[in-house]
């Protein structure tokens, strides 16, 4: 009959334990696997499965009992630093959201709206639809693999401890809160550039005809060369996009290296 000590069961269950809940933590707030209509189980699931993938090559975990005060510590941290990772990449699809729904204020489409599960609201359709482009580029350049090996790597450069993280990533988390309205200008930008152009030209066929309806002519124009703008960027959007993932995945690392304690 095989017996088990409670210091060896408790090695057992820490060994797994708290890689577990650092992968939890990113699968709960990051994109697509931290959507609201993904069960809960699935997250769990897929947490579980890596966990135990990882548990055997990531090191030893640290000799304390997961059900001590401070193996709480440590979950709590663990815990922590997987949403910051998740909050990194996530940033990265609320900027395009946030483009869509600044664009789609511009051309007028303000009232065309749909019911948002993750927003707990309702979101702009411009916005959904650039959130769609970006999961699908997310996707199929395997975003998703290199978002896990990225927290795969964080094991490395910020292993199981008990001492506390650095302040230095939250301050980091916090700087990029700038960053959000940065790259969804950055998106926005040709056509908010070709809808003040317009609105430009509508106010001076307001100036030289006064006895128009500038209201009747200005929002089929400004809808139509909206939507003009947005047909040719299309096809240029898959590269930006990637270029959107591949900075998520920068903040990530560069998050991972804020949180490292210092010497």
């Amino acid at each position: 009959m095989i017996s088990f000590t409670y210091d060896q069961l408790s090695s057992v269950i820490a060994t797994f334990l708290f890689p577990f809940v650092r992968l939890l933590s990113l699968s709960m707030t990051a994109p697509i696997f931290g959507d609201s209509r993904v069960p809960g189980t699935v997250k769990i699931g897929l947490a579980g499965i890596v966990a135990l993938t990882l548990a055997p090559v990531i090191g030893p975990a640290p000799s304390v009992s997961p059900f001590s005060w401070e193996g709480l510590w440590i979950l709590a941290q663990q815990m922590m630093i997987g949403a910051a990772l998740g909050w990194c990449m996530q940033l990265v699809f609320s900027a395009v959201s946030m483009a869509g729904d600044f664009v789609g204020l511009q051309m007028g489409l303000s009232f065309a709206t749909l019911l948002n599960p993750n927003a707990d609201g309702s979101t702009a359709v411009l916005g959904m639809l650039l959130n769609v482009v970006i999961m699908l580029v997310f996707l199929a350049t395997n975003g998703h693999l290199v978002m896990y090996a990225t927290l795969v790597q964080s094991f490395t450069v910020l292993p199981i401890s008990g001492t506390p993280i650095s302040v230095g990533g939250w301050h980091y988390l916090a700087m990029l809160g700038g960053q959000l309205f940065t790259l969804a200008l950055m998106l926005s930008l040709p056509l908010v550039a070709a809808l003040l152009i317009c609105n430009l030209a509508l106010g001076i066929l307001n100036r030289a005809a006064p006895q128009l309806n500038i209201f009747a002519v200005g929002f089929p124009l400004t809808l139509g060369v909206g939507l003009v703008v947005l047909e040719l960027m299309m096809p240029r959007l898959a590269p930006v996009m990637d270029h959107f993932v591949s900075i998520g995945i920068d903040m990530m690392m560069r998050a991972t290296a804020a949180f490292v304690p210092k010497a």
